[in-house]
């Protein structure tokens, strides 16, 4: 079975529940000209917004809130069956096998570094520089193959053969991402996991892009390992969860010593916990669980393939948007035909990355991500393809990514291409400045909320007004 969206998934027009509801959908900025508008938020690849019925299902565990495991309380009893509920659910929605070990995690960071934590003393890791950051470094710790970023779907599972034809320790893993984080690319992974199995390697993806875009059948993909966060999959409270094969999360130590990883402790021993437990000492996040276990049960309602196709066609309709502006050039590792999920990256000539996600959250309120996504070798690769003779010891190169996901509309893809035609055509309308690093207006006057006290609710600075004789151009243009 193939990780990519559903070839047959339905039209358009089949899938009138979109977008869903999600928080934040109703919200409204402020702009440094003093206008309020609607809030477009096209930044999904890093945090998505929480849906609405996750949030219901927040609502509703939290007067039944309390300790799980061993509380004796009938609200404790109902926790700890919404928790063992969660784990259920969560492993069906990436189809876990009956052998699979669900283990709530904070992140898919928190989930990698748990795998590699567990991996066997003798085990290499093959994996890609085109990963983020979250699937290279905790390899790094042990013996780990980094391959060059593939110019290619079929190079990718060519340079995985070959670097697995050549390990020679006796376990051995493969880690790769399904979906990339910078150009939304979709990774061969079936092909990869035969390959892998080939080899008598286990495959490790990193589904944190995957998970909110397409379907994920751990079983049919051939995959051994899952890991994804749910803060990218609209459940965003501090949950997230590694799924796989338990052989080697059993044998391994607890990845946190504590409460609740133990059958029994004396003075100088310890017998630890098996299973999910073993790797989940200390009170768990039960709101992040049975939240992520909410997303999982809505996207699974909606049905992934009809997710798909919803982000296909914004795809498409931002993609030909793009191209109809000359000064933009999107960044891809396999080309703009690769299949993909709903993130684009780009940049602007004449524009530093960070000034045009200035201009569009300040005069337009729109929010995009600017930088270089925890993904610093793909970018310098994807640099190197533009101009071979750059190193690896010049700055790390930047961009503009737009992402989107199930609360995203067309009309949002439309207001974000039009502002950025309007900042291509007449340039900034504000001064903006450099403030560590980043890209600020000059002044900035929009007002922040109370929250709860947290911040001040007073203009960040008195604005002059956006005179003419104020306007500077974005400095640093790539």
């Amino acid at each position: 079975m193939d990780s990519r969206p559903d070839a047959g998934a339905p039209a358009p027009s089949d899938f009138g529940a979109f977008p869903l509801p999600v928080v934040g959908a109703d919200l409204s900025v402020p702009l440094v000209t003093g206008e309020q508008v609607g809030y477009v938020n096209l930044d999904y690849a890093a945090s998505a917004p929480c849906l609405r019925s996750v949030l219901d299902a927040v609502a509703a565990l939290l007067p039944w809130y309390s300790s799980v495991h061993r509380g004796a309380g009938f609200a404790s009893t109902v926790t700890t069956e919404l928790y063992a509920a969660a784990r259920q659910e969560v492993g069906a929605f990436v189809g876990a096998r009956a052998e699979d070990t669900v283990v709530f995690t904070r992140n898919t960071t928190d989930a990698l570094n748990l795998l590699a934590a567990a991996l066997p003393e003798d085990t290499t890791v093959v994996t890609f520089a085109s990963e983020h950051h979250a699937n290279q470094l905790p390899w790094r710790r042990g013996r780990c193959v980094v391959l060059p970023v593939p110019v290619s779907a079929e190079e990718a599972v060519m340079r995985a053969e070959d670097a697995l034809r050549d390990v020679t320790s006796r376990h051995r893993l493969l880690a790769v991402t399904g979906a990339s984080n910078v150009t939304g690319e979709l990774w061969p992974v079936p092909e990869l996991a035969a390959v892998a199995h080939r080899h008598r390697a286990r495959l490790a993806v990193d589904a944190a892009q995957l998970a909110p875009h397409c379907a994920i059948d751990i079983a049919g993909i051939g995959a051994d390992y899952v890991a994804l966060s749910g803060h990218k999959l609209y459940a965003p409270f501090g949950g997230g969860v590694l799924v796989g094969r338990g052989d080697w999360l059993d044998a391994a130590r607890p990845y946190l010593a504590g409460g609740g990883a133990v059958r029994r402790v004396t003075r100088n021993d310890v017998e630890w916990a098996s299973g999910p437990h073993r790797h989940e000492a200390g009170t768990p996040n039960v709101v992040g669980a049975v939240s992520l276990a909410a997303a999982c049960r809505a996207l699974s309602a909606v049905g992934m393939s009809a997710v798909a196709a919803h982000e296909a066609s914004l795809l498409d309709r931002l993609t030909r948007g793009l191209h109809a502006l000359p000064a933009v050039k999107r960044l891809a590792m396999w080309g703009p035909a690769s299949p993909r999920i709903g993130v684009v990256t780009f940049n602007v000539r004449g524009f530093h990355p960070g000034a045009v996600a200035a201009v569009l959250s300040a005069e337009h309120g729109i929010g995009v991500r600017d930088g270089s996504f925890c993904a610093h070798p793909l970018m310098m690769a994807l640099a190197r393809n533009r101009a071979p003779e750059a190193s690896d010891d010049a700055a790390v190169p930047l961009a503009v990514r737009v992402s989107f996901g199930v609360g995203t509309s067309a009309a949002d893809v439309d207001r974000f291409l039009l502002a950025l035609a309007d900042l291509v055509a007449q340039g900034p309308r504000w001064r903006y400045r450099l403030d560590a690093g980043r890209y600020v207006p000059d002044p900035d006057p929009r007002p922040r909320p109370a929250l709860a006290g947290l911040l001040a609710g007073g203009a960040a600075g008195a604005a002059d007004g956006p005179l003419a004789s104020q306007l500077a151009p974005c400095q640093a243009p790539l």
